[in-house]
């Protein structure tokens, strides 16, 4: 499945997928705080990515909630892996930090002069972001960046299910204005 929108001239797609077995540039993991590559994707990219991966993260120490870091993505598809703390469990101020996470992304790529950047359900799942939550503010904080001045060619918003891919894609159309 798949959506797919035109801001200026970049290209914004919703897909249904494994955002680890991408074939694109680069992809967002929503990281904990100490960078650990966890449960979940975490474990798919130790397995897939090798453990360079999680070496490249030792230089980083602890991050903050909203700050990305930039890692190779070892051996996986991407090249680049963009490990974001966004907040989790329902913390305080939880729309506008993950407004900021996603906003730290994005400009994190453009600092690494990537073009391509996929992103999971930001904070969907384990660390309880609810799913309309995350897709109004994904989908809007990304379409209004790409309106911007950008050298990002391209953002896919990777959805592992139709749990997930169903709101995603009802924001995603009120967006799009259909």
């Amino acid at each position: 499945m798949s959506d797919q929108l035109k801001i200026n001239s970049h290209s914004f797609r919703l897909v249904k997928g494994d955002i680890t077995d991408l074939e694109i540039e680069s992809f967002v993991y929503y990281a904990r705080n100490d960078l650990l590559l966890g449960a979940g994707y975490g474990t798919a990219i130790s397995v897939r990515g090798g453990p360079t991966v999680q070496e490249e993260l030792k230089r980083f120490g602890m991050l903050q909630t909203t700050e990305a870091v930039v890692s190779s993505a070892g051996e996986m598809k991407a090249n680049f892996i963009i490990h974001a703390v966004g907040p989790k469990f329902q913390e305080e101020g939880q729309e506008g930090k993950l407004r900021s996470t996603i906003l730290n992304c994005l400009k994190k790529a453009e600092e690494e002069g990537i073009k391509a950047i996929a992103f999971p359900a930001m904070g969907v799942g384990f660390y309880g972001v609810p799913v309309k939550t995350s897709a109004a503010i994904t989908l809007k904080t990304i379409s209004e960046y790409l309106s911007g001045d950008t050298r990002i060619n391209d953002v896919v918003v990777c959805l592992l299910d139709m749990r997930e891919y169903k709101p995603f894609h009802e924001e995603f159309m009120s967006i799009s204005g259909v």
